[in-house]
């Protein structure tokens, strides 16, 4: 039981700051563009706390999953008096309304950034080299002499600086020999290696055959330094995102089961899982969470921001806002499949559960 509530205060509290950080985006551009801010709500639903600054409302709403920040004249066909034109939304230009509807997932993925900087800075940052951290035994690469603590410079004679570039090359070889620049204590050696062909798994699960020489990677931490903790924070934060786009769509596609969707109840116990392991683990889960609700808010669905920038997009293109009647329609649609979405991801989560009992 314990555990469990464990888990819950640790999702409570992780989607709380994400939630945050994303309807503080859309607020503070939202300010920066002249527009007026009615209400700033973390949740939906009933208020829970309500506390007013200026003409703004700030709240706490029953239920946590989301927010939202409502502006003056948010929606085209509402009425708006004329001393508040100028600080309406709907009467902003395209530019400042696409800024303020994009803020939101682009603050989400600043979050990401900061967190993972945190996280590089005062608890290292991981780097791979060409350096040998295992051999297989039986493979190719201990039939020809490589050995563990080695440094692969260059492959047939082109330098390889990276871990990523060394495994690309030896992937493209095609099973062709491969003449190594090694280094290694008692100085360097040169080893032709010849590639061979074995089923492997990408980060996908989906098996693949590719060709390899047995070798694994060595991982150092390097600590201390800002400027590469900032720019492994941007870079992994980038790699991350793109990651979210091509696991959706090999979902979209069916090429990746969407068993692997998760809802709540998997946000919480793998929030609780990470907080236990310590705080660099949940900030670093808390990042990529955030790198998944930005990305996911950007997808051109009606009702997350990416409908809305769809419709400006449309209306750059036609010179005039999208009529209220198809927006409306496209919004029913919009949440139809958002809740069709939400009920799959709780199926999920149900399913996982009575395997999990049924299995341990």
């Amino acid at each position: 039981m314990e555990s469990v509530i464990y888990s819950v205060v640790a999702a409570i509290v992780g989607l709380g700051v994400l939630i945050v950080f994303h309807e503080f985006g859309h607020f503070l551009i939202a300010k920066l563009c002249g527009v007026g801010v009615l209400t700033f709500s973390v949740g939906f639903g009933p208020k829970l706390l309500v506390k007013k600054k200026g003409e703004t409302e700030y709240a706490l709403s029953a239920f946590p999953l989301g927010g939202y920040v409502k502006m003056v004249g948010e929606d085209p066909g509402e009425e708006v008096s004329q001393a508040d034109v100028q600080r309406s939304f709907a009467h902003k230009s395209l530019l400042q309304r696409t800024a303020i509807v994009a803020a939101g997932p682009g603050f989400n993925l600043l979050l990401a950034a900061l967190l993972l900087m945190i996280v590089f800075l005062f608890y290292g940052v991981p780097v791979v080299s060409t350096q040998i951290g295992s051999v297989e035994k039986g493979s190719p690469a201990e039939a020809s002499g490589i050995q563990k603590g080695d440094r692969i410079i260059a492959i047939d004679g082109r330098r390889v600086d990276s871990w990523e570039a060394l495994s690309s090359a030896i992937k493209e070889s095609q099973g062709k020999p491969l003449t190594l620049q090694v280094q290694r204590e008692s100085g360097e050696v040169t080893i032709t290696v010849v590639p061979r062909k074995k089923e492997a798994r990408n980060i996908f699960g989906e098996r693949r055959d590719e060709w390899m020489i047995g070798i694994g990677s060595q991982v150092t931490i390097e600590k201390g330094n800002a400027g590469l903790s900032i720019v492994k924070a941007f870079t992994q934060t980038y790699e991350y995102s793109k990651l979210t786009l091509v696991a959706l769509y090999k979902m979209v596609t069916g090429e990746v089961s969407p068993r692997n969707l998760g809802g709540p109840i998997l946000i919480a116990q793998m929030a609780g899982q990470q907080a236990q392991e310590g705080f660099a683990s949940f900030l670093a889960f808390i990042a990529i969470l955030s790198i998944n609700l930005g990305v996911l808010n950007l997808l051109p669905i009606p009702v997350l921001d990416g409908g809305h920038l769809l419709f400006f997009a449309v209306e750059a293109v036609i010179g005039r806002p999208v009529s209220l009647r198809h927006r409306e329609v496209a919004q029913q649609v919009g949440i139809f499949l958002l809740v069709l979405l939400m009920v799959y991801a709780f199926y999920n989560d149900i399913a996982r559960f009575f395997e999990k009992q049924v299995g341990g």
